[in-house]
């Protein structure tokens, strides 16, 4: 038997239990971020304790009956869980109640689906939700065809559910194709990236890191960033200069959160390989946040599940503004940086980053003092144009004197170019020798 689902409101009576496993815990005070991150107005907070959950309501029939005396109390039209719910325990927890139920996930594809911009995007939110609930499938889902009757309008005998079912199948599959098109030409640009040598770096991190900020700072972007949960939900790309490397892409991405349903890793694989890929990734923490230990494993254990937990990694601590602290690098045992603390708000510790950038990304900088004949204006202008001159002056014989720092490969591609010889420029230390004398 079913029932018409309940119209929900914007005020909410939030539900929040404690389990003993800490695995299961969820964080009320994020909780309370996403609902409001989502456009709800969070009327009162139910919590309490059980050892697992109950198999027909989650809750049990005593609080259940305390929810519902909330509900008329404040008037309020949505219950959210903090937790995610069974198809069942959702039905049930709505027949009593009497009003709309949504769980952590549903509230987070809310948030999704409000936050979306690009065609990709959208797809990927629509995919999610469609996928959320083919199991859920009640009559609520007044945007889909229903039997009627009469002659010439009946129709091919199936039930509504069933006909919502065969409707969703064949959405979710046009999805899928359109979303497979879709990583094709992601995987052709990155191809594209590939072959012209050109590096990506990827910003990820736990939502509310300050990911946006630090990607508007350092490209002079106008990404939308708030202080809010899940600001960023499209990928956003831009070309940045980095000293001793070149050009670099950075890439904005989605931020993760504690407990990412599964579905939602699965819907949001085409964005999430920009990360995959990455020839850096960039883990920003907030560093005021007593979480942030949690958190960084959360965001590691989404990275191993996307493959991208081997990617070389720079973690940058931001927001030390919150705490009054001074942007540092911090390097390890081989002398590389690990860890960036910096404030991308203030713009303190930017230009350290940016340092950092460039020693991850320089694969073997070479750096040399180079005596050109007037003839070789050819090669003075290939060095002028990469960029690679840091220092220039003339002798009495006409002659050009260049300090040079470049990418190794840049000059070898130069000298091949110009069909010189490397080595005729190179100082014997930096030439490089035969593999049977190394």
């Amino acid at each position: 038997m079913f029932f018409e689902r309940p119209d929900a409101g914007e005020t909410a009576v939030l539900v929040h239990v404690d389990f003993q496993d800490e695995q299961e815990r969820e964080d009320p005070g994020e909780f309370l971020e996403l609902v409001r991150s989502a456009g709800a107005e969070p009327a009162t907070l139910l919590t309490g304790s059980r050892s697992r959950p109950d198999p027909r309501s989650f809750i049990g029939s005593g609080k259940a009956e305390e929810l519902r005396e909330a509900l008329q109390v404040h008037k309020a039209e949505l219950v959210i869980f903090n937790h995610a719910l069974s198809p069942s325990q959702q039905r049930n927890l709505e027949q009593s109640l009497q009003c709309r139920v949504l769980d952590r996930t549903g509230l987070i594809l809310d948030i999704f689906a409000q936050r979306a911009r690009t065609h990709e995007g959208k797809l990927q939110v629509e995919l999610a939700q469609l996928e959320y609930m083919s199991t859920r499938l009640v009559r609520g889902w007044t945007h889909l065809e229903r039997q009627k009757g009469g002659i010439g309008l009946r129709g091919p005998g199936e039930t509504q559910l069933e006909t919502d079912r065969r409707l969703l199948r064949g959405r979710i599959k046009a999805i899928h194709k359109r979303l497979d098109k879709v990583r094709s030409q992601r995987h052709q640009n990155r191809r594209a990236r590939s072959r012209a040598e050109v590096p990506s770096v990827s910003l990820v991190g736990y939502t509310n890191a300050g990911k946006s900020t630090l990607f508007n700072a350092v490209t002079s972007s106008q990404v939308y960033a708030a202080d809010q949960l899940f600001a960023t939900l499209d990928p956003t790309l831009r070309r940045l200069e980095i000293e001793d490397v070149g050009p670099v892409v950075l890439a904005d991405t989605v931020g993760f959160i504690r407990h990412l349903p599964h579905k939602l890793v699965e819907a949001f694989q085409a964005t999430l390989q920009e990360a995959a890929e990455a020839s850096l990734l960039v883990h920003v923490i907030d560093a005021a946040d007593a979480d942030r230990d949690l958190n960084v494993s959360q965001v590691e254990e989404v990275l191993d599940e996307i493959g991208a937990l081997e990617v070389p990694t720079l973690k940058v601590m931001n927001k030390i503004d919150m705490f009054d602290s001074a942007p540092r690098i911090e390097r390890g045992a081989d002398g590389m940086p690990e860890t960036v603390w910096l404030s991308a708000r203030d713009g303190k510790g930017l230009e350290l980053f940016e340092q950092a950038l460039s020693e991850c990304l320089a694969d073997d900088i070479i750096d040399f003092d180079v005596t050109l004949e007037p003839q070789q204006g050819k090669l003075r202008a290939g060095l002028h144009e990469l960029g690679a001159v840091r220092g220039e002056r003339f002798d009495d014989m006409g002659r050009t004197l260049l300090e040079v720092r470049l990418p190794r490969r840049d000059f070898l591609q130069l000298m091949a170019r110009l069909g010189e010889r490397a080595d005729d420029y190179l100082p014997e230390a930096l030439q490089e020798r035969p593999l049977w004398e190394q």
